[in-house]
Formats: structure tokens, C-alpha cells, sequence
């Protein structure tokens, strides 16, 4: 088994989805006491938001990419930044890591071309959603993303940081983004893409009105994938 790295904390709260479901997966298929062998820096949220709200997105980058090289350094051979909108900076941190970066964006679109999917309605924090880094790379793949209206960026985008970030799960904000999903399935959405790894907390991708893709837990089976190589792919 390959050691996977994980650059986690943003938030932890999905960090541990990543660390429950590869362990669970490793178990699943080579039974008993089986765990997966992991490396992670959990790093400290509060410094990355400032980066982002500042629009210090080298500073970030260098942030992970330290990360990502203490990774390598451990004995990670891929790395994973567990959070969607920090793959804008993926180029910088595959590179300072020197290892394998396993992207979350290229899993998803892999796995929505594999279902005939090309029009999702991507639910997301503000700056995956706006900065254009996603839907551009989306689009070369052949995949035209929806975002949200303008307000309801800001509900989505609200709900991902005051709310699952700090453990909150509510009623009343999984029913507001349902209701986003419907006007979007109103406007010719295929599908949903879950672009925050906190919104499976919320939302469970195969409830609702539209067929859902969790980009954590897709993200998280492209890591088992590289851990355990042909072994992985004979128990699919």
C-alpha cells in the first residue's frame, strides 16, 4: 500500500470525512483490522481565509506547497489539498511538493463525463465559484458549469463558512440550497457537483432533485485508487 498524504484543516471538518471514508474503503476491501496508511498537516484555517480574503493566493500557494514538501518528506507519495477552492493553487504545491498531486477538479470531471453528465450546477465557496480557475478547467474537459444567481452564491457561500465550517448543520440551509438546486434544474442543470467539501455534511448527493456529485468523497476513492493500484481496481 502507497501512503497517501493528505494537506487538511480547511476545514477539518471535511478533513475528517477524507480520514473516515479512505479508511473505511480500505477496510471494505481488504477486511479485518486493515487502515490506510496516511501522512497530514492540518493547518490552521484561520490563516488560510485571511490569504484567501486578501487575495494573497501566492502566499497561500507557498503556505501548501510547505505543506505539501513536509508531506514528502514524511513518506507521502501523492498528496491531496483537501478542499476545492485551494486546487487554485494546485500547480504550486504539486510542484513544491515534488510528489503527485492527485486533483480534486480532474477527479470530478472524470467522474461526470463517466455518467454522460456535461451541464452541472456547481455548489461552491464564493471564490471557486467566481474566480474562474474551476469552470475553466471544467470547460476544457467539456463540461459547462452553472453557478449559482448572485444571491444565492452569497446564501451557499455563507451557509459553507458561518455554518458546516464551525460543525453547524441546519434544516433551514439544507432547504435553501434545495431550493437553489430546483431553479437550477428549472434552467437546464444535468446534475449537481457538491465543489465544497463541507456540503456532503449537509446534503446527500443521491436526495436530490437532480443526480449529485460529491467532490469529497470522489476525490477521496482517487486516493485509495493510488494507494492500492491494481488491487483497488480488481474489488471494483
Amino acid at each position: 500500500m502507497k501512503t497517501i498524504g493528505l494537506i487538511g484543516g480547511m476545514s477539518w471538518e471535511s478533513t475528517a470525512v477524507y480520514y473516515r471514508h479512505i479508511n473505511q474503503e480500505i477496510r471494505r476491501l481488504r477486511g479485518g483490522l486493515a487502515s490506510a496508511d496516511i501522512a497530514m498537516r492540518s493547518l490552521d484555517f484561520t490563516e488560510v481565509v485571511a490569504l484567501q480574503q486578501a487575495g494573497r493566493w501566492d502566499q497561500a500557494g507557498a503556505l501548501l506547497g510547505q505543506a505539501g514538501a513536509s508531506l514528502a518528506r514524511a513518506g507521502a507519495e501523492c498528496v491531496l489539498i483537501c478542499t476545492n477552492t485551494m486546487h487554485l493553487v494546485a500547480e504550486p504545491v504539486a510542484a513544491m511538493s515534488g510528489i503527485p498531486l492527485i486533483d480534486i477538479i480532474t477527479e470530478t470531471a472524470s467522474t461526470l463525463q463517466a455518467h454522460g453528465r456535461k451541464r452541472p450546477l456547481l455548489l461552491a465557496t464564493r471564490y471557486t465559484m467566481e474566480h474562474g480557475f474551476y469552470t475553466e478547467r471544467m470547460k476544457a474537459q467539456g463540461i459547462e458549469v452553472m453557478v449559482p444567481a448572485v444571491d444565492d452564491r452569497k446564501i451557499v457561500h455563507d451557509i459553507v463558512f458561518n455554518e458546516l465550517c464551525q460543525g453547524q448543520v441546519r434544516a433551514v440551509a439544507r432547504r435553501a440550497y434545495l431550493k437553489i438546486i430546483d431553479r437550477a434544474k428549472a434552467n437546464g442543470a444535468d446534475c449537481v457537483i457538491l465543489g465544497c467539501t463541507e456540503i456532503g455534511l449537509l446534503i446527500d448527493p443521491d436526495t436530490l432533485p437532480l443526480p449529485g456529485f460529491d467532490s469529497t468523497t470522489i476525490h477521496a476513492d482517487a486516493a485509495i485508487r493510488f494507494a492500492l493500484g491494481d488491487e483497488a481496481a480488481r474489488a471494483a
